[in-house]
């Protein structure tokens, strides 16, 4: 099947102000990698880090 996902979609409530932001301050704007790479940290899963924040708005 073509462009057949390996996970299931999941659902999570963010503000629409937070999601944009997100996407303009992730790496590449990828708002998904950002959040996979939080949870795998946050269950400390092995080799997991801590993702990289950026710098405040305005002090970048």
């Amino acid at each position: 099947m073509p462009n057949a996902p390996r996970t299931q979609h999941r659902s999570v409530r963010i503000s629409d102000e937070d999601w944009k932001e997100l996407a303009a301050r992730a790496p590449g704007g990828d708002r998904s990698a950002a959040i996979k790479e939080l949870v795998a940290w946050y269950l400390r899963r092995p080799g997991a880090k801590l993702p990289h924040r950026p710098e405040p708005e305005g002090q970048q």
